[in-house]
């Protein structure tokens, strides 16, 4: 790249001033766009009516070259959505209390320099974009993108249960109060789905989550398959019948899926086992969910309100994400 080709290059950071040191970042973005050779950046805080994505537009429309996202979960959902299918590369820079993207990626989580440098001489991952489009009950519907993974039923529940203030405190630990509060009334609901054109079936639920990406905090592998780069979305089911089977749930996911899968002989194990339905796992490209009561929906972690029915698909590799050069990515 010549001077005048980096001299006519500028980044845009935007950021959510609550879960960041602006003063600091702003900073680093502009000391190495200078050393870089790129123009002045320039910078765009969300607000409480804009989680990210209008003034991810207006960056765009500004021309920028590449674009840094600093904020929570919901932060960079709405940033991505906004980038999709732009061609512009996305920097995350992780922050706030999740950082569920950023973990799926394995991208430095404490290291904000590094990824700032990554927007000027890092490599760029083509990533899928998942989307999904509700219907409420009044049949008006909305369409948004999902980075991570979407739900209907007693995961979003979860979440609008979780005590904001207590977030702020314990950061993703507080999930755990929601999870106790959605558990003492949860009861299974009636879904009919159909995944990628398939057969139709009809079940009782507690949850239905589409996933682009598989891992969630404190080590957990809720689906351990899942790539950001196969142009597919993993679906799980949760069906457990009584506390028991909330029993082989658990044992799923903070046990066979994160630690005994890990280990050749735990492989064995687990292929020596019999199968049980409390959670069911399937993939394709597109999931129609239709409740027959609305339901409570979550992308990325926020709230999206009550649904009678979801489509949901994937934009395969509709982001460029950026990581830092030499990031090993074959198995993202």
């Amino acid at each position: 790249m010549t001077t005048a080709d980096a001299a006519a290059k500028r980044a845009a950071l935007v950021y959510n001033p609550i879960k960041v040191d602006a003063k600091h970042l702003r900073a680093t973005v502009e000391k190495l766009s200078a050393e870089a050779g790129w123009q002045h950046p320039l910078f765009f805080e969300t607000t409480v009516d804009d989680w990210g994505d209008e003034v991810a537009r207006e960056a765009l429309a500004t021309g920028a070259e590449a674009v840094l996202v600093a904020g929570g979960d919901g932060t960079v959902r709405a940033v991505s959505e906004a980038m999709s299918g732009s061609g512009i590369p996305l920097t995350i820079v992780p922050s706030g209390t999740g950082n569920l993207l950023a973990r799926n990626l394995q991208l430095p989580l404490t290291e904000p320099a590094r990824m700032v440098q990554a927007t000027f001489d890092g490599d760029v991952l083509p990533m899928d974009v998942g989307w999904a489009n509700l219907t409420r009950k009044d049949g008006t519907t909305q369409e948004r993108a999902f980075v991570v993974m979407g739900g209907i039923g007693l995961d979003a529940a979860m979440i609008a249960n979780t005590n904001p203030q207590l977030k702020k405190t314990v950061g993703w630990v507080a999930y755990v109060d929601g999870a106790a509060r959605s558990l003492v009334n949860a009861k299974p609901f009636r879904v009919m789905y159909q995944l990628s054109h398939g057969r139709l079936h009809s079940a009782k639920v507690q949850s239905v989550l589409f996933a682009n990406c598989g891992s969630l905090p404190a080590g957990l592998e809720l689906i351990p398959e899942a790539s950001v780069t196969d142009g597919a979305l993993d679906i799980v089911i949760f069906q457990p019948k009584g506390p028991l089977g909330w029993i082989f749930v658990w044992r799923r996911v903070a046990w066979d899926n994160s630690v005994l899968r890990r280990f050749r002989a735990g492989r064995r194990v687990l292929a020596l086992r019999t199968k049980d339905n409390a959670v069911r796992y399937s993939r394709g490209t597109r999931m129609e969910i239709a409740a027959v009561e609305p339901q409570p929906v979550q992308l990325d972690g926020d709230q999206f309100g009550e649904a009678t029915s979801v489509v949901a698909r994937v934009d395969a590799a509709a982001l460029l994400i950026t990581v830092p050069r030499g990031h090993k990515t074959s198995e993202l």
